[in-house]
């Protein structure tokens, strides 16, 4: 093993006897190291200790296909670049380009080669042209493959180490228990150069679970996350974390050893010498989501998957009741941990985060006006039969279209309420691009594709994009323009670092409000967001505004004086009151 200190080497051995207790630990340990830091990488001789130092107030992130802009002339991922100098430049810093691997289906992950980009969209010097000038995350698709990934073929043709790579179980395994996020059969039979098999497929039959059992699967996985380093990664994505250890007659979700894989991941991390995020994607309830952060030794971040859902029912119902009560319960993130917070992304707005949080009928509310407004409903399915709603298709600024109540002319101030008051929580934020040009529900693409899920992947072509924004009574104008100022206004307020001070206020159930305070306690905002069409009033003294401070609304420039009898909101507006400004 290359020189580590004793630290590290006893928690590296640890973790092994946790994952594979009938490995030989030691040579594993080697095997784990020599390919993490292959000859020529170097690694801290001390692992970094938690702390908020990490991001900052500055830090926003853009959520992107390598290929949502294209113009059938340049390389997309070239014409993103453009887009993120031109459009986000000085306001948003960051950028996830999802899956950019060749790939078979789900729009990228069913990977078929990790170590290649996809020559349609460019090429590593791509990726790393990106990654030079923003911070870049990636996809680490750890859960499975394609179907016709040389690695399945490999296995399907009995050849070392790929015979034993992917998880086999039979039509007669008691997998009553599982739990999936889809419907299909969960075996797939595949014929084999050693007979019949049955492989374990979670999301779909093009894409085939991978066996960690077998340590030569993580030793691989290992490879991969230390090429995407070499090539300007910051943060690895790992996508469906959750499922990636299976034991015949469990749940097969959130098992020990997934979590004792995350904690080396982190370890391996803390002493690399690149700063690295680790990012855990679990769509699920959020207690089982926050259990990713560990102690502190797992994910630096964690997807605030409940977010969503809750924000979704806020703006249609006209009350944050419900987010009032799920935040005020909320756990800040542990010291060197983060939520990532955002809306919308490139899959739907999932709903197992969402249970026992909103009633059933709430929930049906919400399905049946996403319906309403062009949308689509993905089921999963439940353990010992039957199906539930998983996620709803649309896309963000579709569905801020309307209330339950129908729709009305309040699209855009209350699609900018969902967004500002995501701005506002604790964590960073992160916009999926089509949020920020507030693309609609592109129903030409679920015709297209069969799939309910590119309704909310569009693919824009960069000049009708461009004349959009050009237009400033464009809609997609309005919105990006009116984003970018409410995300340059946050990254200027120490008030807003991920980890400041959060304490939920409770006040009219139309107001969402916050009460955020910097780490050094000079600088209090007072984050206020009315999700409803109503004029409402609330009296300072019910927020705590210190009479002979300067209290100013950051997003308006209007002074506030805690001697008047009220604060007012026109609907969805947002107010930021803040003591610095």
């Amino acid at each position: 093993m290359q020189e580590f200190d004793a630290t590290f080497r006893a928690r590296l051995m640890t973790l092994i006897g946790q994952i594979y207790p009938d490995a030989d630990a030691s040579a594993l340990a080697v095997s784990i190291t020599e390919t993490f830091w292959p000859e020529g990488t170097q690694h801290r001789r001390r692992g970094r200790v938690p702390g908020n130092r990490q991001w900052s107030e500055r830090d926003a992130m853009v959520i992107t296909y390598g290929n949502s802009i294209v113009d059938g002339q340049h390389k997309p991922l070239d014409l993103l670049r453009d887009f993120l100098h031109r459009e986000m430049a000085g306001v948003v810093n960051g950028v996830h380009i999802l899956p950019f691997f060749p790939y078979t289906s789900d729009d990228g992950f069913a990977v078929t080669d990790y170590r290649a980009v996809n020559p349609v969209l460019g090429d590593w010097a791509d990726i790393r042209r990106i990654g030079s000038e923003f911070l870049l995350m990636s996809d680490l698709v750890l859960n499975h493959v394609s179907s016709q990934s040389t690695w399945f073929n490999e296995y399907l043709q009995g050849h070392e180490p790929y015979d034993g790579f992917f998880f086999e179980a039979t039509p007669e395994d008691d997998l009553s228990d599982v739990v999936r996020p889809r419907t299909h059969p969960l075996l797939r039979e595949v014929e084999t150069s050693r007979g019949v098999r049955h492989v374990w497929c979670t999301f779909s039959h093009d894409q085939i679970d991978l066996d960690f059992r077998n340590p030569e699967v993580l030793l691989e996985f290992l490879r991969v996350m230390r090429l995407h380093i070499d090539n300007g990664v910051r943060i690895l994505r790992l996508d469906a974390v959750a499922f990636i250890w299976k034991e015949i007659g469990t749940k097969s979700i959130h098992m020990p050893q997934t979590h004792a894989i995350v904690r080396l991941m982190r370890l391996l991390a803390d002493f690399a010498s690149e700063p690295l995020i680790l990012l855990t994607e679990t769509n699920v309830p959020n207690q089982e989501n926050l259990s990713y952060f560990g102690n502190r030794n797992e994910a630096h971040a964690v997807y605030n998957f409940t977010l969503p859902p809750l924000v979704l029912h806020a703006m249609m119902a006209g009350t944050a009741k419900n987010l009032i009560r799920w935040q005020g319960s909320m756990p800040p993130a542990q010291l060197g941990c983060a939520y990532l917070n955002f809306t919308a992304s490139h899959d739907g707005i999932g709903m197992r985060p969402a249970e026992g949080i909103l009633n059933p009928e709430e929930t049906a509310q919400v399905i049946e006006t996403v319906r309403s407004l062009g949308g689509r409903v993905s089921m999963r399915a439940l353990p010992g039969g039957g199906e539930s709603p998983y996620e709803l298709n649309i896309t963000w600024f579709s569905a801020m279209k309307g209330t339950f109540a129908g729709e009305d002319g309040y699209q855009i101030p209350r699609f900018l309420t969902s967004q500002t008051l995501v701005m506002a929580l604790e964590g960073i934020p992160a916009f999926y691009i089509h949020s920020l040009v507030a693309t609609s529900n592109d129903l030409e693409g679920v015709e297209k594709s069969g799939h309910n899920r590119a309704i909310n992947r569009h693919r824009w072509d960069y000049g009708e994009l461009q004349a959009h924004l050009s237009d400033p009574q464009n809609d997609h104008a309005i919105v990006l323009e009116e984003m970018k100022r409410r995300i340059d206004i946050r990254r200027r307020q120490r008030g807003f670092h991920p980890n400041a001070t959060q304490f939920t206020l409770q006040l009219d159930h139309r107001i969402f409000g916050l009460w955020r305070q910097s780490l050094d306690r000079d600088q209090s905002i007072f984050a206020l967001h009315n999700v409803s069409a109503d004029e409402v009033e609330i009296e300072p003294f019910a927020i705590n505004l210190i009479e002979g401070e300067d209290w100013v609304d950051l997003l308006s420039g209007e002074e506030i004086d805690p001697a008047d009898p009220a604060i007012r909101f026109a609907p969805y507006q947002c107010r930021w009151i803040t003591n610095r400004a």
